[in-house]
């Protein structure tokens, strides 16, 4: 129900920002929630984030995406309590997946490094077609083919788990720590 109001505040705020994001159809993200694949928060009935997974390279990567809060929610502490439910819920279905992400917002690089992501170069991330073809809605998008895909605008973030090696060394991540939730009548 709140699907619609989603994808709008997913555009509305990559055009304030005047930052790529790919746009998603109304489809795409019920299916996400319908399938258990998306975290929706909300407070007392009314839509406050949204954050959903998709999965790449036959389950080799997990990429959590979409993060948006609404405007009335911002700067209380929701995409923290949002994404941590979001790699949670990766963690949980895919155990051995690689966790990785794309972003532009600092604040979102703060989050990721403060849940165990370490910033990559492109290579590291899934060459699986299909997610590159998810950018094409992106603002920057020639940028990334200008690069020949090896980098853009966005900073790409990898989290490997402990039991994975990448290029035969063994992650030395430290382990991964949730947040505790704040006191909130917030639910995702």
């Amino acid at each position: 129900m709140y699907v619609s109001e989603i994808q709008q505040e997913m555009y509305d705020s990559a055009q304030r920002r005047g930052t790529g994001i790919a746009k998603r159809s109304i489809e795409y993200l019920s299916k996400k929630i319908s399938d258990g694949n998306a975290v929706v928060a909300t407070e007392n009935g009314e839509w406050v984030g949204f954050c959903y997974i998709e999965t790449w390279s036959h389950g080799q990567f997990v990429a959590n995406s979409g993060l948006i809060v609404s405007p009335k929610f911002r700067e209380r502490g929701a995409a923290t309590l949002i994404k941590n439910k979001v790699f949670q819920l990766s963690r949980d279905k895919y155990p051995a997946a690689k966790v990785f992400g794309l972003t532009t917002g600092l604040a979102v690089m703060k989050i990721n490094s403060d849940l165990g992501y370490k910033p990559v170069i492109y290579s590291e991330l899934t060459q699986d077609e299909e997610f590159w073809n998810g950018c094409k809605n992106c603002v920057n998008y020639e940028i990334l083919m200008k690069k020949e895909r090896k980098n853009c605008l966005c900073t790409a973030m990898l989290f490997v788990p402990d039991n994975n090696k990448v290029n035969g060394v063994v992650s030395n991540q430290p382990e991964n720590q949730y947040r505790n939730e704040q006191e909130s009548n917030l639910s995702v």
